[in-house]
């Protein structure tokens, strides 16, 4: 899909949106498929990644353990300059680093975090339905060995090295669309 489609796409749900798609990257979150990929406007440095989305499927409910769906913004990023493999706990870096790549028995967050926030009203923002509240990041993870299958609790998982590279090309307020 080109960037123009996507622009288009976030322009005719959310007009305001327009400031935080004008020139800037948007992810594009294919969970059919598992792949995240980075659309450029002047579509010369897109990238794609493989991702884990939720085991649970997708949905926007508390509680549900899927991954939300609709167009989000990217709220917050959290752990520039923290080294390969750090350890997250409630958005703080442990100190603890990490080199495992095929822990299926907790889902423990590394590297980096961007904390995604909706931008749909009763969709994926607000009440039972908000993305925020909910804690739903891209962010690396210690299952690496796992990314290209629906595994997550509801966030979407990327290999440590993916995740750093794409926290590196974009800024908050960047849209991000899942489907």
């Amino acid at each position: 899909m080109l960037w123009s489609e996507l622009y288009i796409q976030v322009l005719d749900k959310l007009p305001a949106a327009s400031a935080l798609a004008y020139q800037r990257p948007i992810i594009l979150i294919d969970a059919t498929k598992q792949l995240l990929h980075c659309i450029n406007i002047d579509g010369a440095q897109n990238k794609t990644y493989s991702v884990s989305t939720a085991s649970n499927g997708l949905g926007n409910r508390i509680d549900s353990f899927k991954t939300p769906i609709g167009i989000h913004r990217i709220k917050q990023k959290i752990g520039v300059g923290e080294p390969l493999g750090m350890v997250f706990s409630a958005r703080q870096a442990t100190g603890r680093v990490s080199n495992k790549t095929d822990n299926r028995e907790e889902d423990v967050i590394t590297s980096r975090i961007l904390w995604l926030d909706g931008m749909e009203q009763g969709f994926n923002k607000g009440g039972d339905h908000d993305s925020s509240s909910r804690y739903i990041y891209i962010h690396g993870t210690t299952d690496e060995k796992r990314i290209g299958e629906p595994v997550s609790a509801g966030c979407i998982r990327m290999k440590n090295t993916d995740v750093i590279d794409l926290f590196e090309q974009v800024v908050v307020n960047d849209v991000v669309i899942i489907q």
